[in-house]
């Protein structure tokens, strides 16, 4: 990659076996910044650096996204039970026993299965704009589905997904990046230019559709499990979304996020699916004052 997020440096480290690429900078308390699909750790480039003003900031690519390499060729490896305790021994190697997370699509589940399953170690968590899955699955119905055919899609078994795309890697993920993005120069050239170079990898299309196979066959389960135990979140929750504007969404978002964590604060941007890209000054005041 050639964008940087302006002040940090880049690493690579070694975690059970994954080679993780990420970006790192500021100085405090360590916050763990994670991305979402079909984008890479500079999702969070406006969002950053103010936070670490502050803040110790870390923003890995997820396993298999854009520079960091594969868990393992298993779908389990995808799961975001796995890759949560990847980032928590991630966590570990930079020296942080303790710290707080915020992820975006992808990466906000992964750090919602950070904060059930490590509680011990997150002070605090962001989720913007996703459901676990076990909620988002149970809304999906009729014509909403439509607007969400790839959690669908990617999820069919190999290869079908990787050969469909792998036809034109541009014009499938430049349709999500696209579609999805509201404010006018939230995605500069550069930037999009930038995922989609990342995107044209076998491996990326192929760890990709892992992820999201995942997020039937185990995700669905591990949060249908701990929903039945009745596990809740008892740190500080933000939860951040789209607002959806004149077309309802079929599902309550401050409602879904409260029943796993009773006080949650809850935001709607006016944006679209991009919330650090497109409202990224909104993104850091929220955060902010989730922890102060």
């Amino acid at each position: 990659m050639t964008t940087r997020i302006p002040g940090f440096t880049t690493r690579r480290v070694s975690v059970d076996g994954t080679e993780l690429h990420f970006a790192i900078g500021g100085k405090g308390p360590p916050l763990l910044l994670l991305h979402g699909f079909p984008q890479t750790h500079l999702t969070w480039r406006s969002v950053a650096p103010a936070l670490a003003e502050a803040y110790t900031v870390v923003c890995p690519d997820l396993p298999g996204y854009g520079d960091s390499g594969e868990p393992g060729e298993g779908v389990e490896h995808y799961s975001k039970r796995a890759m949560a305790a990847t980032f928590a021994e991630l966590m570990s190697t930079l020296g942080h026993q303790r710290f707080a997370v915020a992820g975006h699509d992808r990466g906000g589940l992964v750090a919602f299965r950070l904060a059930l399953d490590h509680a011990e170690r997150v002070t605090h968590l962001a989720v913007l704009d996703v459901l676990p899955a076990v909620d988002i699955f149970a809304a999906l119905a009729g014509p909403s589905g439509v607007f969400a055919f790839h959690l669908y899609f990617l999820a069919h078994p190999e290869p079908l997904p990787e050969r469909v795309i792998g036809a034109d890697p541009a014009a499938f993920f430049g349709h999500f990046l696209d579609s999805w993005t509201k404010v006018p120069g939230a995605l500069p050239d550069a930037v999009r230019a930038e995922y989609l170079q990342a995107l044209k990898s076998p491996s990326v299309v192929h760890a990709i559709c892992q992820d999201y196979r995942a997020g039937v066959f185990f995700d669905l389960e591990h949060d249908k499990e701990d929903k039945a135990l009745g596990r809740t979140l008892d740190v500080p929750v933000l939860a951040m979304w789209q607002d959806p504007g004149e077309t309802p969404l079929p599902f309550d978002p401050a409602v879904v996020w409260r029943s796993w964590a009773p006080g949650a604060t809850t935001k709607a941007l006016a944006c679209g699916h991009f919330l650090p890209e497109e409202r990224p000054e909104e993104v850091v005041a929220a955060v902010r004052g989730l922890l102060r």
